[in-house]
């Protein structure tokens, strides 16, 4: 008999906090008694799960920019991340560990281009970081579109993992994987999250505060009964912030040590536990079942993704949410077309794109700038590498600039915002210096066009509060309100 299996699965990310100009964290006093919030969530989640082993039994993604920075400040608790992603004989398409797309932007408001890149920036991290081609990936907010699952194909992703609202058929069984036909012959395996099981892990802190009544009481409830008619076994899947073992939740991460990795003594549970990796397998995609998604969905916005461009009534007042992404928008386009422009008087348009699409490895550190520039320009004078290098950090800081936590929250006087703004400076006047364009100037009457709901400045005054607390020169539109 095959029995019912659990599935555990920690979103572990955090946004690029580091100053786009110095490469540091600003002390952040939110985060006391630590210097910043990088360090406190370490302490209080990301060390003590992977010394606990929690991560030996969980499916998880672990987001660039977070493990960038563990990499350099932690890097015992990176190494542990990695080692957790492949169990002794485990095959390496059933590793435990996912990739993330790199920026943490929303992909279905995203360009073709922009996605591919992103997508193709957080694979070839997961490869240089964890030693293998990843086979699965999470999607930032597990934001989703047609579109962007046929570019998961594109790059030979097997599977994905998403909410159970964003299938069409709202009577869809989540407790197995499912397939999507994205035409001309192409297909991806969606795991669908048990809604109900993960919610009550986040939100419930009663039903949490013992694993053998969980595992009892709401775990196995789920998975009575027999097997799917085809044999498959009944998996559950619980999916979550990482962050909620240890730093949302106090304590939660030893709830979840002794869920996924039970004592010698603990009773059996009639369930094993499983990760979404191993569920997924090597099955072939045609042996699951057809689902479909429903368009331009996401997990934390039942709205579909308006959370990150409109007025959602999840905000209280997000009237200022479409004019800053117009106004990114606008920038993004600006810079593409000026830095493809300078570009072409060494190499042609697409081999820019495809340099874009493989910059990643400088990032990374897996090869110098210098050496980069002159494997893409063997022929171009040190000159012309020097100013190709500059126009690949533009296009760098562009595309963080889209980070989805600049508009997750209610007002953009928020840090987060404050820092897509910064990156939005970074990419801007690495530009405007190597053309002698202003477009800073554009974007910071763009700017204006919005207002902070709470302390009524608008958005330019908010850029040039974020460039001084950052401590970088500061422009004004002739119009724009001080910052105050």
């Amino acid at each position: 008999m095959i029995r019912p299996k659990l599935a555990v699965h920690g979103h572990f990310y955090q946004p690029e906090r580091r100053n786009p100009f110095t490469g540091e964290i600003a002390p952040q006093a939110g985060a006391a008694p630590y210097r910043d919030w990088n360090t406190r969530i370490n302490a209080e989640c990301y060390k003590p799960n992977s010394e606990r082993g929690n991560l030996r039994h969980i499916s998880f993604d672990l987001g660039p920019t977070l493990a960038s920075w563990l990499a350099t400040n932690d890097p015992a608790t990176h190494d542990r991340f990695v080692a957790s992603d492949m169990s002794v004989g485990l095959a390496a398409s059933c590793g435990d560990a996912m990739a993330q797309s790199y920026h943490h932007a929303i992909l279905p408001l995203a360009s073709f281009a922009d996605r591919r890149t992103e997508i193709r920036w957080g694979l070839r991290d997961f490869e240089l970081r964890f030693g293998r081609r990843p086979t699965g990936i999470w999607l930032p907010e597990t934001a989703v579109d047609m579109t962007t699952l046929r570019i998961l194909a594109d790059e030979r992703v097997r599977y994905t993992i998403l909410a159970p609202w964003q299938a069409v058929d709202s009577r869809l069984d989540t407790r197995r994987p499912y397939r999507v036909e994205l035409g001309g012959g192409k297909t991806i395996i969606v795991v669908f999250y048990d809604a109900a099981l993960s919610a009550s892990t986040s939100f419930e802190s009663d039903a949490t505060m013992n694993a053998d009544a969980f595992a009892r009481e709401r775990v196995l409830p789920r998975l009575t009964g027999p097997s799917f008619p085809d044999g498959t076994p009944r998996v559950t899947v619980i999916a979550t912030d990482g962050e909620l073992y240890g730093h949302h939740q106090k304590f939660r991460d030893l709830f979840l040590a002794h869920l996924v990795s039970p004592g010698p003594d603990t009773p059996d549970r009639g369930f094993d536990i499983t990760t979404v990796g191993r569920m997924v397998g090597d099955t072939p995609a045609s042996l699951f079942p057809v689902a479909q998604i429903s368009e331009r969905t996401s997990w934390s916005c039942h709205h579909g993704v308006l959370r990150w461009y409109g007025e959602c009534p999840d905000a209280s007042d997000g009237r200022w949410k479409g004019p800053l992404r117009v106004a990114l928008e606008r920038l993004g386009t600006a810079i593409d077309t000026v830095a493809a422009g300078l570009a072409a008087d060494f190499m042609d348009r697409p081999g820019f794109w495809r340099a874009r699409d493989e910059y990643v490895d400088v990032i990374f550190g897996a090869e110098t700038p210098e050496g980069f520039a002159r494997r893409c320009l063997p022929v171009a004078t040190a000159t012309q590498q020097a100013h190709f290098l500059t126009l690949l950090e533009a296009e760098r800081w562009r595309l963080a600039m889209f980070a989805s936590c600049g508009w997750f929250w209610d007002d953009p006087i928020r840090p987060e915002t404050k820092h897509v703004l910064l990156c939005a400076a970074k990419a801007v006047r690495l530009i405007d210096a190597a053309a002698g364009t202003d477009l800073e100037g554009s974007l910071i009457d763009d700017l204006a066009t919005f207002v902070s709901p709470s302390r009524r400045i608008d958005g330019a005054a908010i850029y040039a509060e974020a460039l001084e607390e950052a401590g970088q020169p500061v422009r004004r539109s002739p119009g724009a309100a001080p910052a105050s």
